[in-house]
């Protein structure tokens, strides 16, 4: 886990990791009849960590990808959200490409929004790519980015509705081709470890059914998190 994506994953003023994603590990191992040690990493190196068995799984907000899949396995999915650019109300009215023609555009490096602006906006835009959520929110509020795109909920409840994302906004509509964007987010672990995935898509059933997931997903969000 990250760590570093509100309201997904955090770190308490404790230090301790929170937040959906780390409320889902812990109901899904207790569903399994498992025990859980949590190891937070930085996002650019989850993957090569998982393969290279620093940890069995990766529970951090993945999307499930065709990209990806080629690399590990993935659980069905616990989530599925869309994508949002966010700009400065009032000064970009959509995310066509004449209209934000020359802007530069932060997102989290390594992510399905990265290759999203890789693959249709690289000859329009600046593509500016950080390491962590609140390096972007720093350089809108500071002017040095025009937009950034990342997922709706997290931008949303990680900076809109925070003091400092007053003055900003969405621009256009959500964006969930799955093509860049994934079939929702998963629980990736390596392609051997195929008995896990069982283990866990189990759990996944488990939690949905009998309320777990439910009062979990109503403790950081109104709606349904879980989509489609």
């Amino acid at each position: 886990m990250e760590g570093a994506y509100p309201p997904f994953s955090f770190v308490t003023p404790e230090g301790e990791l929170d937040g959906f994603d780390i409320d889902i590990a812990k109901a899904l191992v207790k569903a399994a009849g498992a025990e859980i040690k949590l190891v937070s990493s930085d996002w650019d190196g989850i993957i090569p960590s998982l393969m290279s068995r620093k940890y069995d799984c990766i529970i951090a907000s993945l999307s499930i990808t065709e990209e990806r899949k080629k690399k590990f396995a993935f659980t069905n999915k616990y989530y599925h959200t869309a994508a949002r650019f966010v700009g400065r109300k009032g000064l970009i009215k959509d995310y066509s490409k004449s209209s934000i023609k020359g802007k530069s555009v932060g997102v989290l490096r390594a992510t399905t929004h990265d290759t999203f602006l890789s693959d249709n906006y690289a000859d329009d835009v600046t593509i500016k790519r950080y390491a962590t959520w609140d390096e972007v929110y720093l350089e809108m509020i500071s002017g040095r980015l025009d937009m950034f795109l990342a997922d709706g909920i997290a931008a949303s409840l990680g900076f809109l509705q925070k003091p400092n994302g007053k003055n900003f906004e969405f621009v256009g509509e959500a964006l969930s081709d799955p093509k860049w964007f994934g079939d929702g987010v998963g629980i990736a672990v390596r392609k051997q470890d195929k008995d896990l995935v069982k283990v866990l898509n189990a759990a996944i059933d488990k939690i949905r059914a009998d309320g777990t997931y439910k009062k979990i997903q109503d403790k950081y969000f109104n709606f349904d998190v879980y989509g489609d």
